[in-house]
């Protein structure tokens, strides 16, 4: 099931600790699991939103989430009415997404980013939330994403940014003020600047339509217990900020297709 890159990213990051964490995927807030579910408050949304703009959504839109862990993205797209399939390589993950999705209709894939078990042009979506940081060879996992995505589809990410800024707040201050933060949960040398998560996926055929930068609110009280407790309130809440310099969200579009309308830039559509 695993290729050797997997092999390979097992060395250098702790991808187990999310196939231990079991039901406090979705309970624990003596963790840093808890700032990941607030994190997808935020983003999920913001993602089916415009899967809904732009993907000529409908209940036959197929969606494949890489990387899926237990389901925070999954479950909510398929509540919002899409088909999706999620596959990650943490089987006990994937039995806690099965277990928490609502709909019962989500499908989860044992499966391997580097690999995946799908025909060409099998997805009209494909997204990867939190998950390419946690490879050491991100390209070769967007170039399956492409292969598995439809000419015209969109491709949904969110990622870290490699600097010192974001190595402080996403690596030091967890380990700090997080109680249970792991070792090696992140390593600051499998961050990816923008510029190139960009240019790797216009070597796919993917054109970048929006990025947007997510961070924590700092005036909320969530900040106080969160420093003084070492747990994360269920109120803790992120926003969006122009700044790319700790996190960012966005989305690209597969080329190829010129019967599909290429997706306008956010910049693109105020000017017309």
């Amino acid at each position: 099931m695993q290729t050797d890159f997997s092999r390979k990213d097992r060395e250098l990051i702790n991808n187990d600790y999310y196939h231990d964490l079991s039901d406090r995927w979705y309970t624990a807030d003596d963790d840093p699991i808890a700032l990941l579910r607030a994190e997808a408050r935020l983003r999920n949304p913001w993602i089916a939103d415009n899967i809904r703009r732009h993907a000529r959504a409908s209940e036959d839109t197929t969606v494949l989430d890489v990387g899926c862990g237990a389901g925070f993205l999954s479950n909510h797209l398929s509540a919002q009415g899409f088909r999706v399939t999620g596959v990650d390589l943490s089987e006990n993950s994937l039995k806690v997404a099965q277990l928490r999705d609502q709909t019962g209709r989500a499908e989860y894939i044992l499966a391997d980013a580097y690999q995946l078990p799908f025909a060409d042009e099998s997805f009209d979506v494909v997204t990867s939330t939190d998950f390419l940081e946690h490879v050491s060879e991100p390209r070769r996992v967007l170039r399956e994403i492409s292969r598995c995505l439809k000419p015209g589809g969109l491709f949904f990410f969110h990622t870290f940014n490699k600097n010192k800024i974001s190595e402080l707040l996403v690596i030091k201050s967890l380990e700090w003020f997080v109680k249970n933060t792991p070792e090696h949960l992140h390593i600051a040398d499998l961050f990816i600047k923008p510029q190139d998560l960009k240019a790797w996926m216009e070597l796919e055929n993917m054109h970048l339509v929006e990025i947007r930068g997510v961070r924590p609110v700092f005036l909320q009280k969530p900040i106080w217990r969160l420093l003084t407790t070492g747990t994360v309130d269920p109120k803790f809440r992120f926003r969006w900020t122009k700044s790319l310099a700790v996190s960012y969200t966005g989305f690209a579009q597969k080329m190829g297709d010129p019967a599909k309308s290429r997706v306008p830039s956010p910049e693109s559509a105020a000017a017309e």
